[in-house]
């Protein structure tokens, strides 16, 4: 609840009015709701959810290898067609033609559970693939990019060997860090010596001004 309390607030002070679409990106483990929840008496409505695609491929390639032997380029082709026909609304039919297609062939138990569990996983996550208005309404529906950006921006820095970090030092380490990788440090020092010169000169001074000063650059 903390944790969702914290998304929800820099959610909010990055878009403070709503002008922006809001949806969770969510991987293969989490719960079956189909929208996040605000935290309680926030007033705040709940954020529809999506399965990373990802995770639905993960899924789709298991059930190939339950059909198909080790490398065949046919197994290519069968995941292309069920990942397309998932993107445009079919979860529910992709999850029955595999069962048919496990049950047709006499697959031993061990075979198919690849099979069996890409069709559980579909049925059971039907409500949060609808794939289809996310890519009509420009939603993300996987999170690669943010994944990428956490491994460079916070693992490639404090995950080396030997570091030892209390979580203020990482935490600044990381906001110069993102900072210099969005290419806003300048910026940001210029906003830093204002507010640093106010803080130990500027305040000494009535209205917060010193006689015949001149602003930084």
């Amino acid at each position: 609840a903390t944790v969702v309390a914290q998304l929800f607030d820099e959610a909010e002070r990055r878009d403070p009015d709503h002008h922006r679409p809001w949806v969770a990106l969510v991987d293969a483990t989490a719960t079956r709701s189909t929208s996040s929840p605000a935290p309680p008496g926030s007033g705040r409505c709940p954020v529809p959810i999506l399965v990373d695609f990802v995770h639905v491929l993960e899924y789709l390639w298991g059930a190939a290898w339950s059909f198909y032997a080790e490398g065949d380029p046919a197994a290519e082709t069968w995941v292309r067609a069920k990942a397309l026909a998932v993107l445009q609304g079919h979860a529910s039919q992709v999850a029955a033609a595999v069962r048919r297609t496990a049950t047709r062939r006499a697959l031993p138990a061990a075979r198919r559970a690849g099979a069996d569990a890409c069709a559980r996983y579909l049925v059971n996550q039907r409500t949060r693939l609808n794939y289809p208005r996310a890519l009509r309404d420009g939603w993300p529906i996987a999170t690669g990019v943010i994944e990428g950006a956490c491994r460079h921006l916070v693992k490639d820095r404090l995950d080396v060997t030997g570091a030892r970090w209390g979580l203020a030092g990482a935490e600044a380490v990381l906001k110069l860090r993102a900072l210099r990788t969005n290419g806003d440090f300048d910026e940001y020092w210029r906003f830093h010596l204002i507010r640093e010169k106010r803080r130990i000169h500027e305040s000494r001074y009535r209205g917060n001004s010193i006689p015949g000063d001149r602003p930084v650059t």
